[in-house]
């Protein structure tokens, strides 16, 4: 198949189906209500969206223009659909590409990719899916004060393992941003529940790094 007809019909597919799982959101709670003939009030609901909204939709426009470059056509609207980018689509996709030796935007990387997400995917429906079947029987397990520790770390061990790969391989341009963003946490520590938020200022910073390196013939 024609690449420029591949891109055509993911991106057709995938608004359909990206907009059918929009649907399908809303359509949840609405279902609910009607169901129960039980309707919140229109101020109640708008207070509590004026709390969160405005950080989710940032967020959600930062994860945009962040990681459809890096994913690719396909991935991006099968990642975006699932969800669960940042801890488990992202880090499959580049290390399936990694392990690949294919780059991001390239024909090789968008398949590899897609099928990346894809099978992240269809894993985690199926934990999920035994998740809930089991809850019984596995919440004091899960809950376990010895497992803790390992659930609190899983965004940082994943993306400490690619991290160490993609540092030692660009460690010119990855010190700048890299020590940037510790003294930032380090001086303020409230903002490691903003880390969404900051993923693209890490990427504004290493690539006026990029471009000043580039310039003095560093790289």
């Amino acid at each position: 198949m024609d690449s420029r007809i591949y891109e055509e019909k993911t991106h057709h597919y995938g608004k359909i189906w990206t907009w059918t799982a929009v649907l399908v959101f809303v359509l949840v709670p609405v279902s609910v209500c009607i169901f129960y003939n039980a309707w919140p009030p229109f101020m109640s609901v708008f207070k509590g969206l004026l709390g969160v909204a405005p950080i989710f939709w940032t967020v959600g426009f930062i994860e945009v223009i962040t990681f459809t470059p890096m994913l690719g056509t396909g991935s991006s609207y099968l990642a975006f659909v699932t969800g669960n980018l940042t801890n488990l689509k992202v880090p499959c996709a580049i290390n399936a590409m990694e392990i690949n030796d294919v780059k991001s935007g390239t024909e090789e990387g968008e398949i590899v990719s897609t099928i990346a997400v894809a099978t992240s995917s269809i894993v985690t429906t199926l934990i999920i899916t035994a998740g809930t079947l089991l809850l019984g029987t596995l919440t004091p397990f899960l809950n376990s004060p010895v497992l803790k520790p390992a659930f609190d770390n899983i965004l940082p061990a994943l993306f400490g393992a690619l991290g160490v790969v993609y540092i030692s391989k660009n460690l010119k341009l990855a010190v700048t941003p890299m020590l940037f963003m510790i003294i930032l946490f380090v001086s303020v520590p409230s903002l490691a529940g903003s880390v969404g938020i900051l993923v693209p200022v890490g990427a504004v910073i290493s690539i006026l790094m990029a471009r000043l390196l580039y310039k003095k013939n560093m790289i």
